[in-house]
């Protein structure tokens, strides 16, 4: 298998771009904003995650050889003057990058990351940027909305084989556990990000032996101290009776199938009179928010789950819609917003700050974005922080641990209404007046007419 290329995993049209701003000498310093229009129906906030990936893929972004001569051979580069492949040669990113830090909640239009850079650079880096960010933005958001609805149990990640490949799997791990999760079962996530890893044993393990004892017997032995026993293969409670009955002490029981709350009552009362108040019950298979909320609700008495599927690919929404969109270009001294006009999705000009607002007993009470130059509401608090300047980072990359305790604890300055799985609220999200003049004076401005209540105001995105 041939070494990953970073420079080639990207869309044609971005090195098209690219080679087309070089040949016609178009040399502004562009910015560029990272923001979802829309939050998928059944979220009312997301959880900012990937920053670190983007942050390690700009600094060492480089174009190879190897890159430069499969791009030469191209036919889309047949006519693109030989000194394009030399500037590639000598790419590196030099700009500017400000973001929203993981592990925060954010909202619709809100930017997460804002790029401003040399008009190629910052138009080379959008399709990484768009799918790192989406796709772990999305995986956290997810593991946000288990976790509170696990209210204070533990979730660990399990979804690794059902993740879309080993690479997905290992970064669901990661932006899983930024959202609160206490780990997960993927090795590699542990090796390289420092996510808690946790396991259990299959059914197969179970089924290798002639009775469920021995089996038990043979793997607590193997792993004393740390053993979960899987005792659903056969029957469910008979096993936990046969545990007792062994005078085994395990940890923690799993249980995967079945009407877990049921289950898991008939399992406690089995455990508990047999003297093993101490071992945990574990219950996992097909488990997702609502599931677990339901299961919360019964009083099931359940110490932590496993949920893999659905939260490994979003189940219920498994696609964030990002989007990149050029918002300022400078040349000369010069600075110039710009807006989209397209239907349904006009755009608003310029460098932007978002401004969270809290009440005074610290719980949010809506964000405003405004211009980057304007003062923001009084007491409110800025979001988008630098994180690169001059093409390096700013400041040492935050613990992934830290980020997750950032996650859970802003998670609780949320209204409890967006935090309820099956809550309606919306979060008020408005455009500061300086920004929404600006942007109707460019639309205005543009040729051609501009579609009736394409314009957005204060009160259109909240």
């Amino acid at each position: 298998m041939l070494p990953r290329s970073p420079a080639l995993a990207t869309d044609l049209y971005e090195l098209t771009m690219a080679a087309a701003y070089f040949t016609n000498r178009v040399t502004a310093t562009a910015t560029f904003e990272l923001f979802i229009r829309h939050l998928p129906a059944a979220r009312r906030y997301l959880i900012v995650a990937g920053l670190e990936q983007v942050l390690q893929y700009l600094e060492e972004l480089r174009f190879s050889e190897e890159d430069v001569a499969f791009l030469r051979q191209h036919p889309s580069f047949r006519g693109v003057p030989e000194a394009f492949f030399d500037e590639l040669r000598r790419f590196r990113f030099t700009g500017e990058v400000w973001a929203i830090p993981e592990g925060t909640p954010a909202f619709q239009q809100e930017p997460l990351v804002r790029v401003t850079a040399p008009v190629i650079q910052a138009q080379l880096v959008e399709t990484f940027l768009l799918a790192t960010i989406n796709f772990q933005t999305m995986i956290a958001s997810k593991a946000a909305r288990v976790v509170q609805a696990a209210a204070g149990r533990g979730v660990v990640e399990f979804g690794s084989r059902r993740a879309h490949g080993t690479e997905a799997a290992m970064y669901v791990a990661r932006a899983a556990y930024a959202g609160g999760c206490v780990g997960t079962s993927n090795v590699e996530a542990g090796l390289r990000f420092g996510v808690p890893t946790f396991g259990t044993m299959a059914h197969s393990f179970v089924m290798a032996f002639d009775d469920e004892v021995t089996a038990f017997e043979r793997f607590s032995a193997t792993f004393p101290g740390s053993a979960a026993l899987l005792i659903d293969t056969y029957d469910t409670v008979a096993a936990a009776r046969k545990i007792v009955a062994a005078g085994l002490r395990p940890p923690t029981v799993r249980l995967d199938s079945g009407d877990l709350a049921e289950l898991s009552r008939a399992v406690r009362r089995v455990l508990d009179d047999g003297g093993l108040h101490e071992t945990r019950i574990f219950a996992s298979g097909d488990l997702d928010e609502w599931r677990i909320a339901s299961l919360v609700a019964a009083g099931a008495p359940i110490d932590a789950f496993g949920v893999g599927t659905r939260l490994s690919t979003s189940f219920d929404e498994p696609a964030l819609g990002g989007v990149y969109k050029l918002v300022e270009l400078q040349l000369d001294h010069e600075v110039r917003g710009k807006v989209k006009t397209s239907a349904g999705k006009v755009t608003y000009p310029g460098r932007k700050q978002v401004w969270r607002c809290a009440g005074a007993n610290g719980e949010y009470t809506g964000d405003v974005i405004g211009t980057g130059s304007e003062p923001g509401p009084l007491d409110a608090e800025p979001m988008l922080v630098c994180v690169m300047r001059g093409g390096q980072r700013v400041g040492r990359p935050p613990d992934l641990a830290a980020v997750r305790e950032r996650s859970l604890a802003l998670m609780e300055r949320l209204p409890a209404g967006l935090r309820d799985v099956d809550g309606t609220m919306v979060y008020p999200v408005r455009f500061s007046d300086r920004l929404v003049r600006e942007q109707q004076r460019l639309v205005q401005a543009q040729p051609g007419p501009v579609e009736r209540g394409t314009l957005g105001g204060p009160e259109s995105h909240s």
